[in-house]
């Protein structure tokens, strides 16, 4: 016979098994690590995440410590060596991740003002320069921003490669600048004649938010504004960044990274709004399956560098 007294000693049961879960994992992690890849300079990036790091503890019930990596390729090492269990990539460098065997997992994504959920990849000459279109900068610089930068090596590789043009034999010189800031400063201060980088709208890229910020100036000390500038190629659309949990992280404790993520807009939403000046409308759910398509092209890509070679 089930009496009361067994069924509340079984739902007590219950309870405990759920709370004795929950602590398992914030057991086995007192501490987490969130890093995101260095799309700004290092205090940018920190100053951008503070808030939403505070929030992410808060909700968490355990520290979580950002990390802002050196490059691209340290966030997919940290992933793959078990030490972040938390990444925010770029769609090339995630690729990467997954192609070169590392266990993440996509969980959310950036959305934009509009509600799309992609951006493009353009270059930028500037404005009082007399360069119009590709074709006029042949034997000239040309500045990408790192090797697994999405909208800043691979989609400009893979537009230029459709427009008959093979970069490294192309142009003059083709430097590497480690971020999309410095891409643009490398243009600005005439280190480079064309810079490739990211854009969302005419009043979201990173140029614009650059701008803002007065960080753009000319070799002369000028600051410049966004008329100093113009874009002469534009790519096709690329998928969002994904933020990314380690697969074999306990189940219970994604569930808890995901459910924190999707209600951070409206749980506090001036950090939310920090992270990209206001610009995004709150996360939406991803799966990995959705970067298949950027996988095809780093693999396009990757096929391009050995016929160079």
């Amino acid at each position: 016979m089930i009496t009361r007294r067994l069924v509340l000693a079984g739902a007590a049961a219950l309870t405990f098994a759920g709370s004795a879960s929950a602590e398992d994992w914030r057991a086995k992690y007192p501490e987490i690590t969130f890093a995101a890849i260095p799309a700004e300079n290092g205090s940018g990036v920190t100053e951008r995440y503070a808030p939403f790091i505070n929030y992410l503890s808060k909700e968490l019930g355990v520290k979580v410590t950002l990390r802002v990596a050196n490059d691209y390729a340290a966030l997919i090492e940290g992933q793959r060596a078990g030490n972040i269990q938390i990444g925010y990539y770029g769609p090339a460098s995630f690729a990467r991740a997954r192609l070169t065997g590392v266990k993440t997992d996509a969980f959310v994504i950036d959305v934009n003002s509009d509600g799309s959920k992609g951006y493009y990849s353009v270059f930028y000459v500037l404005a009082k320069s007399p360069y119009q279109k590709i074709e006029d900068l042949k034997g000239k610089n040309l500045g990408l921003v790192d090797p697994n930068s999405t909208s800043g090596n691979n989609m400009p590789r893979f537009k230029l490669n459709a427009m008959g043009i093979d970069p490294d034999a192309y142009f003059s010189k083709v430097v590497f600048t480690g971020s999309h800031e410095n891409a643009v400063l490398a243009l600005a201060q005439g280190t480079v004649d064309v810079a490739a980088n990211w854009w969302n709208a005419d009043d979201d890229s990173n140029l614009t938010r650059m701008l803002n910020k007065g960080m753009v100036k000319s070799a002369g000390g000028t600051v410049m504004k966004k008329e100093d500038f113009r874009i002469i190629v534009k790519s096709d659309l690329i998928i969002n960044s994904p933020y990314a949990y380690l697969s074999d992280l306990p189940e219970d404790m994604k569930a808890a990274i995901k459910k924190a993520f999707l209600e951070a807009a409206q749980k506090d939403p001036e950090a939310f709004k920090k992270l990209s000046d206001g610009k995004n409308k709150p996360w939406e759910p991803v799966a990995t399956e959705d970067y298949n398509k950027t996988i095809e092209l780093i693999k396009f890509v990757d096929n391009l560098r050995k016929k160079a070679s």
